[in-house]
C-alpha cells in the first residue's frame, strides 16, 4: 500500500472514530486552560491509531491477496 492511498474504513471502525474525536472535543472543552494543556488525551489517541492501524493492516492483506491470484 502506497503513502498516498487513504484508509478505507468499515461502518463500525467509522462509527468508533466519531465517537472517540467527540470524546476529545469534550475533554478539550472541559479544559479550564486558555491554551489547554492540562487534559490528557493520550489514551483516546492510542485508541485511534489502534482502529488506524487496524485499516492499515486489512488494507495491506488485500493488496497481498490480490497480488497472489
Amino acid at each position: 500500500m502506497s503513502s498516498n492511498e487513504t484508509l478505507r474504513f468499515t461502518a463500525g471502525e467509522k462509527a468508533r472514530l466519531a465517537l472517540l474525536v467527540a470524546r476529545m472535543a469534550k475533554r478539550g472543552l472541559a479544559d479550564d486552560r486558555q491554551f489547554g494543556g492540562r487534559v490528557d488525551q493520550r489514551d483516546l489517541q492510542r485508541k485511534v491509531e489502534r482502529i488506524e492501524n487496524q485499516a492499515r493492516k486489512r488494507a495491506e492483506q488485500a493488496h497481498t491477496s490480490k497480488n497472489r491470484k
